[in-house]
């Protein structure tokens, strides 16, 4: 049976085909499919008796997300009026929009009350969302606000970003920006339901809007796609994306629910966990734990019982020094008087850092200091992996008596080191090797940040052992010479 979404998806397709990538790119516009409009509709929870409806769609394009709603309201009894309110601002899309919408009042057996509003959706209610002067005394709030944002980064001094300064840090991109409007435009227990990238769920810059977002709002349901590439699949975007689904309210609940599926075409065989609010959405910086079972639960309890992080017991990683194509005229592949050598994530083999390797440039002749460190003692950290690789974290332990020559070394910025404020011991460099080359911590680090990039303020908050401890690792791998990941196991379980 052909529905009033088969028609939106229809004509949007047509849409796609005729319109070039790179101009729909400007906008951030990405459309979703058929399977995934769908499953985000199911997600609201429809009250009871409810008479009328007013939903927002703040990134309305052709209006997919819209109909998918509009055609699940159509079973609800009591319903008798639907008020729809849509924001677009591309005027290649606006027309189709209202044809659509048009199409689909005439074919829904409830009235349908719709607006397109073509104003930038951020800069339109900015006083209203800074209780500015001039703004509207009430302000139009919604029962249902459903979105798939355009994804498009934005500069610091860009209109948007000063109209949301409580959220910004740095250089911001608009998706954030769209949910936390989304959840200011929301009535008092009301739901949002967004397609929305996982890179806001930890690391600095989105810390803001997780905490505003946080206290605002509670997180209710997660969708977690494992293919990052199956989700636009007409558009070819690479993005860990997520669903999330959110309710205005201060109270949170016990529990929420995270779904997974490999892609947007399989729903019906989605694996299905709920878990402690409190363990998902966790500490000061607002983290958002995507775990997925019991077993990635248990992990993070276990590591949490201790209380430590890397700065607080002195330590701290950072990344590499050198941005090796910006100081071209500073690399060598040989090496030569006042040369220094240039680390790679190639010199990390098999737990320990191996020099050279007769790779190109692998040394470095400069007088910046900011591309110098101290050849002392070190953990050396992939910056990048790739998403297929069993592990993220890939880690060499890197003693400076192994290069006496030399009092000053480089690292390249697609490593990160662990250092301290003085030197480290070797035994406790083997004993964050241990931590960092064994599965749980792994696992830790795959559950807070789905990337394939290692961040250093992630890292940096993440639970550690006391120094003694960690040194008592590192000993204990010393007399095993056995850098194998069971090796870190073993010893780390003994240490739980």
């Amino acid at each position: 049976m052909r529905t009033m979404l088969d028609h939106i998806i229809d004509t949007t397709n047509e849409y796609i085909e005729r319109m070039p990538k790179a101009q729909r790119k400007s906008y951030g516009q990405f459309f979703t499919s058929k399977e995934t409009a769908l499953f985000m509709s199911n997600l609201f929870r429809i009250p009871a008796g409810k008479t009328e409806i007013s939903i927002l769609d703040p990134g309305a394009g052709s209006g997919v997300l819209s109909a998918a709603l509009i055609e699940r309201l159509q079973s609800v009894p009591s319903l008798q009026k639907i008020h729809l309110t849509c924001y677009e601002t591309d005027t290649n899309i606006i027309e189709l929009l209202k044809e659509n919408m048009e199409w689909i009042c005439n074919q829904s057996c409830i009235q349908v009350n719709y607006r397109i509003i073509s104003d930038n959706y951020i800069l339109s209610q900015s006083l209203e969302y800074n209780h500015m002067i001039g703004a509207a005394s009430a302000p139009l709030k919604f029962d249902m606000v459903i979105c798939n944002p355009p994804y498009r980064k934005i500069a610091k001094d860009a209109p948007e970003a000063i109209a949301m300064p409580g959220v910004c840090y740095g250089a911001p991109n608009l998706y954030f920006l769209f949910a936390a409007m989304g959840l200011f435009d929301l009535k008092e227990h009301g739901e949002m339901v967004y397609i929305i990238p996982r890179s806001w769920t930890s690391g600095a810059y989105f810390k803001r809007f997780r905490q505003e977002f946080l206290t605002v709002g509670a997180l209710k349901h997660i969708h977690l796609f494992v293919s990052r590439d199956k989700v636009f699949e007409k558009e070819s975007v690479l993005q860990e994306t997520i669903i999330i689904k959110a309710e205005k309210t201060d109270i949170k609940p016990q529990r929420i629910s995270i779904t997974t599926t490999q892609t947007n075409r399989d729903f019906s065989e989605k694996t299905e966990f709920e878990a402690p609010y409190e363990t998902v959405v966790s500490g000061e910086d607002a983290y958002i734990y995507l775990v997925t079972n019991q077993q990635e639960v248990d992990t993070l309890h276990q590591l949490n019982q201790w209380g430590n992080t890397l700065p607080s017991i002195g330590l701290k990683m950072k990344t590499g020094l050198t941005v090796d194509f910006r100081n071209r005229e500073a690399l060598r592949d040989t090496e030569e008087d006042d040369a220094v050598p240039l680390f790679f994530a190639q010199h990390i083999q098999n737990g320990n850092v191996v020099f050279p390797v007769g790779k190109e440039h692998e040394y470095l002749v400069t007088e910046q200091s900011g591309l110098l460190q101290q050849n002392t003692n070190y953990l050396f950290v992939k910056r990048f992996t790739a998403k297929e690789e069993r592990r993220r974290l890939q880690c060499g332990v890197y003693l400076a008596r192994r290069n006496p020559a030399y009092t000053k070394i480089s690292t390249q910025n697609k490593i990160n080191f662990i250092c301290g404020m003085q030197e480290l011991s070797e035994c406790v460099v083997y004993g964050l090797y241990v931590l960092f080359n064994s599965t749980l911590y792994d696992c830790y680090y795959r559950i807070l940040n789905g990337s394939t990039q290692v961040n250093s303020t992630e890292i940096n908050s993440m639970p550690v052992p006391p120094m003694s401890i960690i040194e008592a690792m590192g000993k204990e791998l010393i007399r095993a010479k056995d850098m194998s990941e069971t090796s870190c196991n073993n010893i780390l379980r003994s240490y739980i």
